[in-house]
C-alpha cells in the first residue's frame, strides 16, 4: 500500500505543470511533504499527513511574531501553530514587508 500511494505522488509530479506557480503555505509542498512521511512511516501515517495539510493548506491561516521569542509563526485553520522554518518562503517575505 505504501507504495501505491508514492506512485500516485511520482505520477503526480510529472502530471503537473512546471509553470503554474507555487500555492502552498508551508515551505516543503504538501506533495513532498507526504511522500517523505509516506516513505519513511509509511501508508496509514502517509494518509494522515495528507489529511493535516489537506485541511491546513488553505486560507484561513495566520502570521504573527511571537511576542515572546520573536519569531515568526503561523496559526493554521486547525489552531496549530508551525515555526518560520514551515512557512513558505513567499509569505515570510510578505511578511517583513509590512
Amino acid at each position: 500500500m505504501k507504495y501505491s500511494i508514492l506512485l500516485l505522488i511520482q505520477l503526480y509530479w510529472l502530471l503537473k505543470s512546471k509553470r503554474s506557480k507555487p500555492k502552498c503555505i508551508f515551505r516543503k509542498s504538501c506533495s513532498h511533504y507526504v511522500f517523505e512521511v509516506a516513505n519513511r512511516e509509511g501508508f496509514l501515517n502517509g494518509l494522515n499527513a495528507l489529511y493535516f495539510r489537506y485541511k491546513n493548506c488553505r486560507y484561513g491561516y495566520e502570521i504573527f511574531t511571537n511576542p515572546i521569542t520573536h519569531e515568526i509563526e503561523m496559526l493554521l485553520p486547525s489552531k496549530v501553530v508551525v515555526g518560520n522554518h514551515e512557512i513558505a518562503k513567499r509569505l515570510l517575505t510578505k511578511t517583513i514587508k509590512k
